[in-house]
Parts: structure tokens; sequence; C-alpha cells
């Protein structure tokens, strides 16, 4: 006898469920003869409405172009209208209709939504007056909302304002998550939100709040009051309104598209670099942290939170020590730039204030490792994530500890807590994904035909939502402009699989995943 669920719940089953006592679970009774079957009405519906909301989304860059008297407005108002139609024909078909939301239904909708916005964000950059391919606007829409940063795009100085700022919503959309807002716009759907948010976030603790829809409403006026704060910041450190906003949207997201090839550094501001690292740092903060710090609360995040912020100043010393005689600059100076760098990449936001690799090999190799780093769990940068890094070097103390003490028990240890063996299953199993993943789309990358240098540096780039890469051509003074049409398929490919954590991507792929039961 098997449990059937209600209209829209997710089953109690596995590491991602939700508890009988999160609101619209209910029960009932399958049969051995019935089967367990996709059903896929669970899975379009949401998507549908979804598309309504990225709609809306393109009406403020329709109005920027309108006030420029830019004619791609009629794109975007053409492309938020076929949006609209498509997104509500599907719900008046689809709506109130009874349709399980089980956990093979949850994987695929988190999927089938990135594969899908990605390509409804790539509409107006394909159809506009820049002379985007196809590919080259799904690689740019999935770079926005993978808040990965990568660009083919040149001459953003010359850009209609209305680009630009699509370009920056993409990433702001991307980087709370369609699916996180889904879940609090769309609370009629009750498709057990705590099992979609634990999928595409790395935050694995328990839930913070009874139910999710208050936690989602704190999740999001914290989104916005940062990006508000960050903007005005801006704006009174020199940017104009336009720009403000623009890089607000894109600092606290930690996408780091910007509105000139020459990125931050167009401002030549030491103001506007240090207000960027204070928004890259604090978006890069467990966000259930930053809230329980605004409401005084006792958070779990602290040791993550010191590790994160000492490895920060950690690197940036070592390298304001390690380039300082190959670089003539104010010593002030150098350090701004090269801790603003050092945090650029660690969050996977993307921005450059100068060309770093013009630092030397020391600072092209420091670079390229911190590429894997990340920010920490439960935030919107990307990358492989502090808590991991956290749990393999206790186990890795551990480890060492019991070869010298064999008779000692010794655990590995997470916020003064001792590791689960199914955590460190996980992190571990992870790591191995991670590693192999990234191996083989930089094969692939050089089958096509990219050198060396460029396939392993794009690879990682793309997996860890980072921006730019390594070397001349998709450094942080070059983009992937250059690059074969089916490498940036690919590439938009392996930014949603990053995105997802590869687990949640990968297991599609799976024949165990497809069978029926």
């Amino acid at each position: 006898m098997r449990v059937r669920h209600g209209k829209g719940t997710a089953s109690p089953a596995g590491p991602l469920a939700c508890p009988a006592s999160h609101r619209g679970l209910s029960w009932s009774v399958m049969t051995a003869g019935e089967r367990d079957t996709m059903d896929f009405r669970a899975i379009i519906l949401p998507i549908g409405r979804l598309l309504i909301i990225v709609a809306l989304f393109m009406i403020p860059p329709a109005i920027a172009d309108l006030i420029e008297g830019n004619p791609d407005w009629i794109v975007f108002a053409s492309s938020a209208t076929i949006l609209v139609c498509v997104g509500a024909l599907i719900s008046a078909a689809l709506d109130r209709q009874e349709f399980k939301f089980r956990p093979r239904e949850t994987f695929i909708f988190v999927n089938a939504a990135w594969l899908a916005f990605s390509f409804a964000g790539a509409i107006p950059l394909y159809a506009s007056g820049i002379g985007l391919t196809m590919a080259e606007a799904f690689f740019e829409a999935a770079s926005g909302l993978t808040t990965t940063g990568s660009t083919v795009l040149t001459g953003l100085d010359n850009m209609p304002p209305g680009i630009l700022l699509w370009r920056s919503l993409l990433q702001w959309i991307g980087g709370i998550g369609i699916v996180v807002i889904g879940i609090w716009l769309l609370p009629g759907l009750r498709v057990g939100g705590s099992q979609l948010f634990a999928i595409e976030s790395s935050e694995k603790t328990s839930k913070p709040y009874g139910r999710i829809e208050p936690f989602i409403l704190r999740l999001l006026s914290l989104y916005l009051l940062l990006t508000v704060f960050c903007g005005l910041l801006y704006y009174l450190a020199g940017m104009s309104a336009f720009n403000a906003l623009a890089h607000a949207l894109t600092t606290v997201s930690t996408g780091g598209f910007s509105t000139s090839d020459s990125s931050i550094a167009q401002f030549n501001s030491m103001a506007i670099l240090w207000i960027a690292i204070v928004f890259m740092t604090l978006s890069s903060l467990p966000f259930l942290y930053l809230i329980k710090l605004a409401e005084r609360r006792e958070s779990p995040h602290p040791q993550q939170v010191r590790f994160f912020l000492l490895l920060i100043l950690a690197v940036s010393f070592v390298l304001f020590i390690g380039v300082r005689n190959r670089v003539d600059a104010e010593p002030f100076a150098l350090f701004t730039h090269a801790m603003f760098n050092v945090v650029s990449v660690v969050t996977t936001t993307g921005y450059a204030s100068t060309d770093y690799l013009l630092w030397g090999n020391f600072a092209i190799v420091l670079f390229f490792l911190l590429t894997f780093v990340g920010g920490c769990s439960g935030s919107t940068s990307g990358g492989f994530k502090i808590f991991r890094i956290q749990i393999l070097l206790s186990s890795i103390r551990a480890l060492l500890k019991r070869a010298v003490h064999p008779h000692r028990i010794i655990e590995p240890r997470f916020s003064g807590a001792p590791v689960s063996p199914s955590v460190m299953e996980g992190v571990f199993v992870f790591s191995i994904l991670y590693a192999g993943t990234f191996g083989v789309f930089a094969v692939i990358y050089a089958m096509i035909g990219l050198d060396l240098e460029t396939a392993i540096s794009a690879s990682i780039t793309a997996q860890a939502n980072v921006g730019p890469g390594i070397g001349p051509l998709i450094g942080p003074a070059g983009t992937f402009s250059q690059l074969p049409d089916s490498a940036k398929w690919l590439l938009g490919f392996q930014m949603i699989l990053g995105r997802l954590e590869l687990i949640g991507g990968l297991l599609v792929f799976s024949p165990d995943f497809w069978r029926e039961t």
C-alpha cells in the first residue's frame, strides 16, 4: 500500500520532504494496483503562472527604452504580451484540476523552470537590435538568471537602457530564485515550499518558521532592503540613478552584470568599490543568519560566517603582499583592489575593478583556486560553498587525529555539533560529482576546439556561477563572444546545472528516476 498525496502536496519520504504539519498536506491511500505515474500538470501549471511574473518584469525595460526613444521597447512589450498569453492559457487550462506534486515532480519542475525562464529571458535579447544569435541570447539569459555574470556582449557603454536594465533584472530575479519567489506569490498551489527551497538552496537546516510563507516574506523583505540601501549608497557615491539601480540589482544578487565593458572600474571610485565589497559580502552570508541577526535571535551559522569573513581577509592580505612589488599603486588603493577582486570572485559576483591577470602568475593561480570556493549556504552566491569546505577540513582533521590516537573516538564537527554520517556522505558525494562534472565539461569544451586554459576556466566559472574566467579570451578583460555557439549552449546548461547544485539537475538523467513504481 502506497501513500498518495492530495492536490499540490509533497511526499513526506526522503530528506527533501515537508513535515505533515505543513499547510496543505493531505493524505489518501494508493492501492497496489495503481501506478505512480508522472503528473506533468503539476509541473506545467506553476511554470505557466511564473511566466506571467517574468513578463511583468519586462515592463520596466520597455519603459526605459520608450523614454529614451529606443524602438526596442516594442520588443519588450511584445515579449511580455506573448508570455502573459502563454501563461494565462496554461493557467486557464489546468487551474482547479486535481494533481499530484511529489519528489519526482518537484525535481522536474525545478529543472524545467530554470530552462523555461532562461529561454523566456532570451526572447527580448534575441529579438532586439543588438544582433545576438539564439545561442548567445540563451547564454546571456542563463548567465543572468543563474547570477553567473559571464557575457557575450561588447559595447555595453552604448547599449540601449532597456537591455542593460533587463540583464540586471534577470540577475536580481535569479539571485533570490524564481522557485522561491513562486512559492511566495503562488501559495494557492500549496506545492510544499520547504521542499522546493531545499532543492534549489544548499540550506538544509531545520525550518526557521512553522510555515514557509513567513520565512519567504522575511527573505524577500531583506533582499529588497539590501537592494534599496545598496542603490542609495551607490547614488550618493556618485553613480547616476540608472547606474545605481542597475548595479544594486546585480550586487545584491551577486551576479556581476555591469553597464560598461570596463565593469565597475568605469567609476574610478574607492568609495564605490568599498560599498560593493560590503554588499557583495552581506549577500553571500546565509540569509537566515541575516534575518535572525535583524530580529536579534540566535543564529545557527556563526562558525560558517566567521570562516568566510576570515578567509576573505586572509586571502586579500596575502594577495596584497604577493603583488605589491609588481603593481605600481598607492598601498591603500592596491589593498582595496585586491580585496574587491577577491570578494568578487569568492562571492561569485564577477565584477572587475582591474585586469588582475596582469598582476602575475601568483595572482592568476590564486584567483583560479578562489573560483572553486563560493559563498555561504543559503545565500545568493554559488560555488562549492563554505560549509562543505569546513566539513571536509573537519573530516581531514579528525582522520589525522585518529591516525595519531587510534583508540579515541573523534568525530568531524560543524558549528560545534558532530556531523552525521548522512551529511558526511552527502558532502563527499557532492565533492566527487563537482570534480567529475567540471572535468567532463572541460574535456568537451576542449573537443569543441577551445584551448586548454579556456576550456578548464570556462567549465569551472560556469559550474560555480562566477562570471569571468582565466586567460585573455574569457578573463576579466574579455567576453565569451568568441566561443563557438555549441560551447555557448553547453555553458548555459552547465550554469543551470551549477545553480541547481548538480544533484538536482543530474538526478533527472538517472534511469531509476523515470522508472514507475
